[in-house]
Protein backbone atom coordinates (compact mmCIF):
# COMPACT_ATOMS: atom_id res chain seq x y z
CA UNK A 1 0.00 0.00 0.00
CA UNK A 2 1.54 3.33 -1.00
CA UNK A 3 1.48 5.86 2.06
CA UNK A 4 3.37 9.18 2.49
CA UNK A 5 4.27 10.22 5.83
CA UNK A 6 5.12 13.83 7.14
CA UNK A 7 7.41 14.58 10.09
CA UNK A 8 6.13 15.91 13.13
CA UNK A 9 5.33 19.62 13.10
CA UNK A 10 5.18 21.63 16.09
CA UNK A 11 5.10 25.27 17.92
CA UNK A 12 7.59 27.97 16.36
CA UNK A 13 7.93 31.11 17.45
CA UNK A 14 7.57 34.05 14.73
CA UNK A 15 10.71 34.20 13.25
CA UNK A 16 11.74 30.51 13.58
CA UNK A 17 12.44 27.62 11.09
CA UNK A 18 10.94 23.98 11.07
CA UNK A 19 11.89 21.76 8.45
CA UNK A 20 9.06 19.37 7.54
CA UNK A 21 9.86 15.69 5.69
CA UNK A 22 7.88 13.83 3.67
CA UNK A 23 8.50 10.22 3.50
CA UNK A 24 7.02 7.36 1.50
CA UNK A 25 6.08 3.48 2.32
CA UNK A 26 5.90 0.80 -0.21
CA UNK A 27 6.83 2.62 -3.02
CA UNK A 28 10.03 4.82 -4.28
CA UNK A 29 9.36 8.25 -4.92
CA UNK A 30 11.74 8.62 -7.82
CA UNK A 31 9.26 8.90 -10.15
CA UNK A 32 6.79 10.88 -8.46
CA UNK A 33 6.56 14.71 -8.23
CA UNK A 34 5.40 15.94 -4.83
CA UNK A 35 3.99 18.95 -3.44
CA UNK A 36 3.27 20.59 -0.11
CA UNK A 37 -0.22 21.81 0.69
CA UNK A 38 -1.67 23.22 4.11
CA UNK A 39 -4.69 23.94 5.18
CA UNK A 40 -5.78 26.59 7.69
CA UNK A 41 -9.12 26.56 9.87
CA UNK A 42 -11.79 27.77 7.62
CA UNK A 43 -9.78 28.28 4.42
CA UNK A 44 -9.66 26.25 1.79
CA UNK A 45 -6.63 24.01 1.27
CA UNK A 46 -3.68 25.57 -0.62
CA UNK A 47 -0.51 24.97 -2.42
CA UNK A 48 2.61 25.55 -0.79
CA UNK A 49 5.41 24.20 -2.74
CA UNK A 50 6.20 21.66 -5.80
CA UNK A 51 8.79 19.53 -7.45
CA UNK A 52 9.36 17.39 -9.80
CA UNK A 53 10.54 13.80 -9.86
CA UNK A 54 13.95 14.61 -11.00
CA UNK A 55 14.22 18.05 -9.02
CA UNK A 56 14.94 20.15 -11.41
CA UNK A 57 11.70 22.44 -11.46
CA UNK A 58 10.09 23.81 -8.38
CA UNK A 59 7.21 26.21 -8.02
CA UNK A 60 6.23 28.81 -4.51
CA UNK A 61 3.37 29.88 -3.63
CA UNK A 62 3.77 34.03 -3.42
CA UNK A 63 3.01 33.98 0.14
CA UNK A 64 5.83 31.86 1.66
CA UNK A 65 8.61 32.57 -1.21
CA UNK A 66 11.77 33.80 -0.56
CA UNK A 67 11.26 32.00 3.25
CA UNK A 68 10.33 28.40 1.98
CA UNK A 69 12.41 26.06 0.20
CA UNK A 70 11.72 22.65 -1.13
CA UNK A 71 13.97 19.90 -1.74
CA UNK A 72 14.58 15.86 -2.69
CA UNK A 73 16.74 13.52 -1.81
CA UNK A 74 15.55 10.24 -4.05
CA UNK A 75 18.22 8.26 -1.70
CA UNK A 76 16.25 8.47 1.09
CA UNK A 77 12.97 8.16 -0.74
CA UNK A 78 12.39 11.50 0.99
CA UNK A 79 11.42 15.47 0.47
CA UNK A 80 11.88 18.69 2.24
CA UNK A 81 10.09 21.70 2.91
CA UNK A 82 12.45 23.92 5.12
CA UNK A 83 10.37 27.05 6.59
CA UNK A 84 12.51 30.24 7.35
CA UNK A 85 10.99 33.56 8.84
CA UNK A 86 7.92 31.62 10.04
CA UNK A 87 4.59 33.87 10.28
CA UNK A 88 1.69 33.48 12.30
CA UNK A 89 -0.58 33.07 9.17
CA UNK A 90 1.93 29.82 8.23
CA UNK A 91 0.23 28.19 10.84
CA UNK A 92 -1.54 25.49 9.22
CA UNK A 93 -1.65 21.47 9.03
CA UNK A 94 0.76 21.01 6.42
CA UNK A 95 0.43 17.83 3.87
CA UNK A 96 2.21 16.13 0.94
CA UNK A 97 1.23 14.54 -1.68
CA UNK A 98 2.52 12.84 -4.42
CA UNK A 99 1.83 12.39 -7.98
CA UNK A 100 3.50 10.05 -11.08
CA UNK A 101 4.88 12.54 -13.57
CA UNK A 102 5.34 12.06 -16.79
CA UNK A 103 7.66 14.46 -17.02
CA UNK A 104 10.97 14.49 -15.17
CA UNK A 105 10.38 18.22 -14.87
CA UNK A 106 6.52 18.02 -14.31
CA UNK A 107 5.59 20.52 -11.49
CA UNK A 108 1.09 20.85 -10.24
CA UNK A 109 0.02 23.70 -7.97
CA UNK A 110 -3.28 22.04 -7.88
CA UNK A 111 -4.54 19.19 -5.05
CA UNK A 112 -6.77 17.48 -7.67
CA UNK A 113 -3.06 16.31 -9.82
CA UNK A 114 -1.90 14.32 -7.14
CA UNK A 115 -3.08 10.82 -5.81
CA UNK A 116 -1.59 10.01 -2.91
CA UNK A 117 -1.52 11.92 0.33
CA UNK A 118 0.07 11.99 3.58
CA UNK A 119 -2.11 11.75 7.06
CA UNK A 120 -1.16 15.81 7.28
CA UNK A 121 1.10 17.83 10.51
CA UNK A 122 0.09 20.43 12.52
CA UNK A 123 2.95 23.98 12.41
CA UNK A 124 1.95 26.58 14.58
CA UNK A 125 3.62 29.88 14.52
CA UNK A 126 3.04 31.56 18.11
CA UNK A 127 4.51 33.94 20.60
Amino acid sequence: QLQLVESVGGLVQPGGSLRLSCSASGFTLDYYAIGWFRQAPGKVREGVSCISSSGLSTRYADSVKGRFSISRDNAKNTVYLQMNSLKPEDTAVYYCGAFLGSSIVLVATEADEYDYWGQGTQVTVSS
